[in-house]
């Protein structure tokens, strides 16, 4: 049997089998829904996420990576399937014929080199037939990959599957653009995570292409490894105060430089009032301001930086811009199919006013 039409029956196959459990993902949705009687007092949904919330959206956002994969791995098999049909022909010969025609078996020299490279005490003759087919997989997977990635650029995929929501508080937390923007995108970051400074440039352009449409919420979420992360957190809200805390913020994941000294140069740098910013960084004033988030971050079962929640939708790890855009898109996309009389504007590019 092809690979591609493995490829098919087994994502298929898995699909259907995680079809009950995407059933009593529903269910378990309902707050409401009892799920234990204990001495005859029920206890529901909303009593375990009020217990054990920050568990459960671990979970779920697990349980949604996997259901991710499987989509994904569906999309795929499909794009490849409308592909052959096109041309007229069965997958089979599509694959080889139009996927792979490019794909050439290594040089003896080529097989030579890589069964050096391995821990093996078999003969060259012995295994030959199996490293030249693992190389001519590995370069069939390379092929197929860069093809379906054409094809997605040629087609048009909405995508629905939403990762867990969860309710996080904007109170009292500086945002670029109004609460009231169709996407809320509110960021959990530590000003020493190398993740987080990679991706605030990235942040940057996503609001600046959105305008309108995004507004950007950052939270404070210290990680106990970095020392000086705490005190920067309070540096940015201290500026804050002076109404400069986007301009700070950007600072400190622009230079990387958050000791207290520098802490200190970088509200010089601003043209801060120097003193009131010392006496309130000196103090501790926003410390508390500080350890609510970080409480709300672990309350929320967050292990990481940076964390994010698009209109609540939590999603995490290794994120790019790409990642970001998708995930405002589908949003605004979900809206529009909503209320599609009104469609949500593109324009207004550019630096939004910040709100407390």
């Amino acid at each position: 049997m092809n690979r591609a039409h493995t490829a098919i029956i087994l994502a298929t196959a898995l699909f259907v089998s995680i079809a009950p459990l995407v059933i009593a993902q529903t269910d378990l949705g309902n707050k409401t829904n009892v799920v234990a009687t204990v001495a005859g007092k029920d206890l529901t949904m909303a009593d375990m996420q009020h217990q054990e919330g920050g568990k459960l959206l671990q979970a779920d956002y697990q349980y949604y990576l996997s259901r991710r994969k499987v989509l994904e791995d569906l999309i795929d098999n499909q794009l490849l399937a409308d592909a052959a049909r096109s041309k007229n022909m069965p997958l089979d010969q599509f694959m080889e014929k139009v996927v792979y025609q490019n794909v050439k078996d290594p040089t003896e020299d080529q097989l030579q080199v890589y069964y050096e490279g391995l821990d093996t005490k078999d003969s060259y003759e012995a295994i030959r037939g199996e490293v030249l087919q693992h190389i001519r997989e590995l370069r069939q997977s390379k092929a197929r990959i860069a093809y379906v990635d054409e094809l997605r650029k040629q087609a048009h995929i909405n995508i629905s599957l939403m990762p867990p929501i969860a309710d996080v508080s904007t109170e009292h937390a500086y945002a670029r653009g109004s609460l009231n923007a169709p996407v809320v995108m509110i960021e959990f970051a530590d000003y020493e995570c190398p993740y987080c400074q990679k991706v605030n440039p990235q942040v940057q352009q996503l609001k600046k292409t959105f305008g309108d449409n995004l507004t950007v919420v950052y939270k404070d979420f210290p990680l106990p490894m970095h020392h000086a992360s705490q005190k920067a957190a309070e540096a940015a809200r201290c500026a804050g105060e002076q109404n400069k805390f986007w301009e700070y913020h950007d600072v400190l994941f622009y230079s990387k430089m958050v000791e207290v000294d520098d802490l200190k140069k970088h509200a010089q740098v601003l043209n801060l009032d120097t003193e009131r910013f010392d006496k309130c960084l000196d103090d501790g004033v926003e410390a508390a301001a500080v350890k609510k988030d970080l409480e709300e971050a672990k309350s929320l079962g967050l292990t990481g930086t940076p964390s994010f929640f698009v209109n609540g939708h939590f999603f995490s790890g290794v994120v790019d811009y790409n990642v970001l855009r998708d995930m405002v898109n589908q949003q605004l996309n979900m809206q529009n199919r909503q209320n599609p009389a009104h469609q949500l504007s593109q324009s207004a590019v550019g630096e939004a006013s910040s709100v407390r």
